[in-house]
């Protein structure tokens, strides 16, 4: 069975996207720890990150990059915190939090309640800003 983030890249599920190219997909996570807190994926479903192959791998590095520079660009932060937890979906995967302290990525937090409007904007605002 496919893994959610297979079914997000295949269109069967909605999701905020904020850049794409033909091998990796970034979007918002949908219980942020902050505004801006996105997702980044290879479209090729592996469930370890360090099970990529190393071209993927490094693939998946260089697009998240570009990604934090744009939510850089995007959203009040001092820095974008890039986490892999890889437990919740079996389907490798970064986190790219913006973050003012230590704190703000701490998963223990509890998570914001964004609305589609709010979502909507900050992906558009990313969108803008992706390179």
């Amino acid at each position: 069975m496919p893994s959610i983030f297979t079914r997000i890249i295949n269109g069967e599920i909605p999701s905020y996207k904020v850049a794409e190219n033909e091998n990796y997909l970034a979007f918002l996570d949908i219980n942020p720890l902050t505004k801006g807190h996105t997702l980044v994926i290879p479209k090729v479903e592996l469930d370890y990150i360090f099970d990529l192959d190393d071209p993927t791998y490094l693939g998946l590095m260089a697009f998240s990059k570009s990604v934090a520079e744009a939510i850089k660009k995007s959203v009040r932060c001092n820095r974008i915190s890039l986490q892999v937890i890889g437990l919740e979906v079996p389907h490798a995967h970064v986190h790219l939090i913006p973050i003012t302290n230590m704190h703000d990525c701490n998963f223990s937090n509890t998570k914001l309640q964004l609305s589609k409007e709010e979502f909507l904007e900050i992906a558009e605002k990313i969108k803008s800003n992706f390179k």
